[in-house]
């Protein structure tokens, strides 16, 4: 993982533009009826029109840096989800993550991505820090705190998380 340095008392205009356009778009979603079609379109300009094909996400929701973040096709996330995101998020296709999440790729002036892989399910209430690869069909249950990676077909709990079993990879192949 590359990490990123930044000084956050001495910031670029354009990350400051990015930051209040984040917010902005972000307050206008959470006071939004979410069974409009008006909240899916500022959640489509939220994340700059990049957003896989039927991605949802529920409100409320907060992101700093949105320009940041990659969200594959059919990925669900429910409400509360939260993300620093200075260091850059990838949410591969087929992931649910659940109520209350929140991701953190940045901690003061470090930055590192977090990468969330194909089909991966994220408990509710679970924290996944800066630096975090998710590996392909890995579970991370409700409550976790995921400190460092988890492999693929993983399911973790705890914190930190901790792998607890591995899941039957053939079944995901078919």
């Amino acid at each position: 993982m590359e990490e990123i340095r930044i000084d956050v008392r001495n910031q670029e205009p354009e990350r400051i533009e990015e930051a209040r356009r984040s917010a902005d778009l972000c307050f206008r979603i959470n006071q939004t009826n979410p069974t409009t079609p008006e909240c899916q379109e500022l959640v489509q300009e939220l994340f700059s029109h990049t957003l896989g094909e039927n991605t949802v996400i529920h409100p409320p929701i907060f992101t700093i840096l949105a320009d940041k973040v990659k969200i594959g096709k059919n990925v669900t996330i429910l409400n509360g989800f939260q993300c620093m995101s200075a260091g850059g998020l990838t949410i591969e296709d087929n992931t649910m993550i659940s109520l209350n999440c929140t991701i953190a790729t940045n901690n003061h002036d470090s930055c590192k991505p977090v990468h969330i892989k194909r089909n991966v399910w994220i408990g509710v209430n679970v924290t996944i820090l800066p630096g975090v690869t998710i590996g392909e069909n890995a579970v991370v249950g409700a409550g976790a705190v995921v400190t460092k990676d988890v492999p693929d077909n993983a399911v973790v709990v705890g914190n930190p998380a901790r792998v607890i079993r591995y899941l039957d990879a053939e079944k995901f192949n078919k």
